[in-house]
């Protein structure tokens, strides 16, 4: 996955924790091609829908997957019909589960792993997710009086990320997510509450509730600081130059969303899939550790 470069400015004020210490926690969970297995262009399904110019079960390595298991467009991937691949982000995943939880044993050399390996790699997905989420959780001030706890819970499932693969194929995800989900919607209120408090009298409607479907819709108008936007349809809205610092976007679907000049600096919950997957340009401002993908050069 590629990204353009940008100046990355650091913060001011040190939020829950030491920002350095922040930053090497997300670089781990970045995704770094080099080291993995090709594992997201064999181990995941493909379909139209999701972005792709055809269909792959899971299992069935991509036609580009090169025997290096580097790929044969992905300096084009945009213009080769490829929009799932940019958009998708392993957040590190696939190279914890080639090179620590199966010590660099590929699934071609050793295909006994294949199918195990795979279904690793799902687990390991989700858990690099919730690491992602409880991470930035720490970086709110107004959750501050949650920050052990949520340490804690860090450290939990950091240390399942570092299991045998046959022990990591009994987690439990759900009941982790479960766990993990609470704590956050507990930090996002204490954010939200905040955001909320300091910006009274702005006169606009607040989007307040979940999952709520703006697809398509123009949302210019609408107050959205501090708003609960947790697993909302936002396919295709018009947030263009709106001003969305202190929303939870946890889930949000943002495919196509036009969020060129909007103000997402502070937003929270937010990954790169989300920003891979909607419209923007250089005058987007995302989250200090996000990036501006490549394609909103053209």
């Amino acid at each position: 996955m590629k990204y353009e470069n940008k100046k990355r400015v650091k913060p001011t004020l040190k939020q829950g924790k030491d920002f350095d210490s922040i930053n090497t926690i997300r670089l781990d969970l970045r995704a770094d091609c080099k080291k993995c297995f090709g594992l997201c262009c064999i181990a995941l399904n493909f379909s139209a829908i999701d972005g792709f110019p055809m269909d792959k079960k899971i299992g069935e390595p991509c036609l580009n997957l090169k025997e290096d298991f580097s790929c044969n467009v992905h300096n084009n991937l945009w213009d080769n019909g490829f929009k799932g691949c940019v958009i998708f982000d392993c957040m590190g995943a696939g190279q914890k589960v080639s090179q620590s939880t199966f010590n660099g044993k590929d699934w071609r050399r050793v295909p006994d792993l294949r199918n195990q390996m795979f279904e690793v790699f799902s687990i390991m997905l989700q858990l690099h997710q919730m690491l992602w989420y409880l991470n930035e959780a720490l970086m709110l001030r107004s959750a501050v009086t949650m920050h052990r706890e949520i340490k804690s819970i860090f450290d939990e499932i950091e240390h399942l990320t570092k299991l045998e693969h046959h022990t990591l194929l009994k987690v439990n995800v759900a009941a982790q997510r479960e766990q993990v989900n609470a704590l956050l919607a507990k930090a996002s209120n204490f954010e939200r509450a905040k955001v909320c408090q300091e910006n009274k009298g702005l006169g606009h409607q607040k989007i307040t509730n979940k999952g709520a479907d703006f697809i398509g819709k123009d949302l210019r108008k609408v107050n959205l600081r501090g708003a609960n936007l947790r697993g909302s349809y936002l396919i295709a809205a018009n947030l263009k130059g709106v001003d969305m610092r202190g929303a939870d976007l946890i889930g949000a679907d943002l495919r196509d969303a036009d969020i060129r000049g909007a103000d997402l600096s502070k937003s929270f919950f937010l990954t790169q899939r989300q920003i891979n997957a909607a419209i923007g340009d250089s005058t987007t401002q995302l989250p200090i550790l996000l990036e501006h993908p490549i394609q909103w050069r053209n």
